[in-house]
């Protein structure tokens, strides 16, 4: 559901790579694809239809797993439909709401119709997320001190013409966050700060950036930065230790599955390239899940909570947008 960046530029080519690779967990049939703004050339293995009641009389709802890749502002709306229509497997893309409020529906929908949701979290299938890990699980260099996670690209175009993501909270951060639970635990927001993007003229009120502190309840203390303003693009964690650090870069975009581990003690440095193809990766365990059933969704849900949850107080933290000094803008969004 939805073509357009997350669900044609991600999610049909993902998912072309994941049934490639493991055939027993797919039907023999053409993905059913549906947006009623955007259309794709029908081919082999793929059907495309406008409505969802015309992508419903192609597929039988008690064996379908639905990608919904539509703008956060109107997913739960469609999670509704789809339950109305007896589909119970979903894939939803992160974040999977923009607050507390659309959270408590979709707990709702979820618990009244018996839905199984897995939310969309590369990083945490990612193999440099797995190495990061095994340096806490070995303590070679000691207790987890900090945690910083810089999140930077430029969105200048897509946040001119969509407003489907309402804060910059909302487009990063969420990867950021979920990765700051998993590494060090259970955490409270701290501080939290958002910028405006100027464009020329034109004012984008809190799409410029957003940051997030956390002090987890193991100790450790995150700072989460995503600047979508960015000339340059970075997905930059770094983990500080009693003895050493260790630096990651995640993989920037989708033609590179490669990412970048270095590991600093004493002055010295070692550093690693890893395949990390994580967004299949992922897709593979969620197809796996819905095959278990409901025991693994629970936990992939309560933490996806939990992860709007720590957002939502951030930006309750920073409700008013941050306005540059006056030059002369037109505080005015782009009509598209």
């Amino acid at each position: 559901m939805g073509l357009g960046r997350a669900g044609a530029g991600l999610h049909l080519p993902v998912l072309a790579k994941a049934r490639t690779a493991a055939t027993h967990l797919f039907a023999d049939r053409p993905v059913v694809a549906c947006d009623p703004r955007r259309t794709l050339a029908d081919r082999p293995d793929l059907t495309v239809t406008s409505t969802l009641e015309q992508a419903e009389r192609q597929v039988d709802p008690a064996d379908t797993v639905v990608h919904v890749c539509t703008p956060p502002t109107v997913r739960t709306e469609l999670i509704g439909q789809l339950a109305g229509y007896g589909f119970r497997r979903i894939i939803v893309e992160k974040p999977l709401a923009t607050d507390t409020d659309d959270l408590a529906r979709i707990v709702r929908l979820r618990r009244r119709h018996n839905l199984h949701i897995e939310v969309v979290e590369p990083w945490l299938t990612s193999a440099l997320t797995k190495r990061l890990h095994g340096l806490l699980r070995e303590g070679t260099l000691g207790e987890p001190r900090s945690l910083t996670i810089v999140q930077n690209k430029p969105r200048f175009r897509r946040s001119l013409l969509t407003s489907g993501h309402p804060t910059a909270f909302d487009v990063e951060l969420p990867h950021g966050v979920a990765l700051a639970l998993r590494l060090a635990g259970s955490a409270r927001v701290t501080h939290a700060l958002g910028s405006d993007m100027a464009v020329g003229d034109l004012l984008i009120p809190r799409m410029g950036g957003a940051q997030v502190g956390l002090r987890h309840n193991s100790g450790v203390r995150t700072r989460i930065e995503s600047d979508l303003t960015s000339p340059v693009r970075e997905r930059r964690v770094t983990l500080e230790f009693e003895r050493g650090t260790a630096t990651g870069h995640y993989a920037v975009g989708e033609d590179d599955e490669y990412a970048q581990l270095t590991v600093t003690v004493n002055g010295h440095a070692e550093h690693r390239v890893l395949r990390d193809d994580s967004l299949t990766t992922w897709m593979l365990q969620a197809y796996r899940n819905f095959r278990v059933g409901t025991e693994h969704a629970g936990q992939s849900f309560s933490f996806a909570a939990d992860v709007v949850r720590t957002l939502s107080v951030a930006k309750n933290i920073c409700a008013e947008p941050v306005v540059p000094d006056a030059r002369g803008e037109r505080l005015t969004r782009h009509a598209g």
